[in-house]
């Protein structure tokens, strides 16, 4: 009969089965050979040796490398010439008027002031004014070296300073009639008097608004610097319409 299978019990051949596959055991990864160098990697560089057109294209800094930003962009330039600090020629104004000013101080103390000497005061009154003129040329003499040099100040960088705000004129106008008003009645109304008014209307004009409080603390001031030096430093400032009584 056919396309039937024919069982064993019954004769016959038994059912072709599929062979067994064998299982193969895994094998470990044997590491990774480091790469030869083939004649087509080294090539370039053995022809860079013998031929120059080669070694340029092979080096990127060479003569025909393309310029980068950080290079400089004309050539024969100087970057430390640059960079090195010009003279601010506008200081030497300040510098002239220190000199000035020191010239002067040593010419009206020995022109003017006499040379009284006496057991109280051995020095003079040359001396401090002298001194304080060759201080004054001294430092000008040193500004002037350091301008030369490049030297210049350094900007306001202070926290609580705002370098864009206006100059409050009301403030400068209301301290320098203060200052003014002071010169012009401490001698007809004293010390006590105009000084109260000077820092009592420096207060104000700072902004301070307590008027009761900054007139007392403006008159005691008042006293203190009139008692300290009448006092302390022997110099009797005007007492004025008060004259008397203190």
């Amino acid at each position: 009969m056919t396309g039937r299978t024919t069982r064993p019990d019954r004769g016959g051949d038994p059912p072709s089965r599929p062979p067994a596959v064998p299982e193969i055991p895994a094998q470990p990864t044997p590491a990774a050979a480091p790469a030869e160098s083939t004649p087509a990697a080294t090539a370039p560089t053995e022809r860079a040796a013998t031929d120059p057109t080669v070694a340029e294209a092979a080096d990127p800094t060479g003569p025909g490398a393309p310029r980068t930003p950080e290079e400089p962009a004309a050539a024969g330039t100087d970057p430390a010439a640059d960079a090195a600090p010009k003279p601010d020629r506008a200081q030497y104004g300040v510098v002239a008027f220190l000199a000035l000013v020191g010239g002067l101080v040593i010419f009206d103390a020995t022109t003017r002031i006499g040379n009284a000497i006496n057991t109280a005061d051995p020095v003079g009154p040359k001396a401090v004014p002298i001194l304080l003129g060759v201080l004054l040329l001294i430092i000008a003499a040193i500004y002037a070296v350091d301008v030369a040099r490049g030297g210049a100040g350094e900007p306001e960088a202070g926290e609580d300073v705002d370098l864009t705000t206006p100059i409050d004129w009301r403030t400068v106008l209301l301290l320098i009639g203060a200052f003014l008003v002071n010169a012009v009645l401490i001698d007809r109304l004293g010390w006590v008097i105009s000084g109260t008014i000077l820092f009592w209307g420096s207060a104000f004009a700072l902004g301070n608004r307590h008027y009761v409080r900054n007139l007392l603390i403006a008159v005691a001031l008042s006293l203190i610097t009139f008692y300290t030096f009448a006092i302390g430093l022997g110099v009797d400032l005007p007492a004025g319409v008060l004259q008397g009584i203190l």
